[in-house]
């Protein structure tokens, strides 16, 4: 019954060890495939890239201003007490 077992473990080893040298075979195989995919996403986000900056500023001053107009009248209000406070305080120094 052991022997089985044996038997058993060798098969699977050898399975694991024929499918890791055909990975390492077709990794040889398509690398420069995959050297050419790089190049080619390079060049792109070259050309991809300042358009996807610019779109990401403008996109965060829209949702800067969406955010921060609601807030205004709040601001308007703080502003007000700050200029009423300010102006009824006695100088420290004369």
């Amino acid at each position: 019954m052991g022997g089985v077992f044996v038997l058993f473990g060798f098969v699977v080893a050898a399975i694991v060890a024929v499918g890791l040298i055909a990975r390492a075979i077709l990794r040889l195989i398509f690398l420069p495939l995959l050297l050419v995919k790089w190049l080619v996403m390079g060049v792109l986000m070259l050309v991809v890239g300042p358009i996807l900056f610019v779109v990401g500023i403008v996109v965060f001053i829209a949702l800067s201003l969406a955010l921060a107009i609601p807030l205004l009248p709040l601001i308007a209000v703080a502003a007000i007490v700050l200029l009423l406070l300010k102006s009824s305080r006695r100088p420290a120094m004369v």
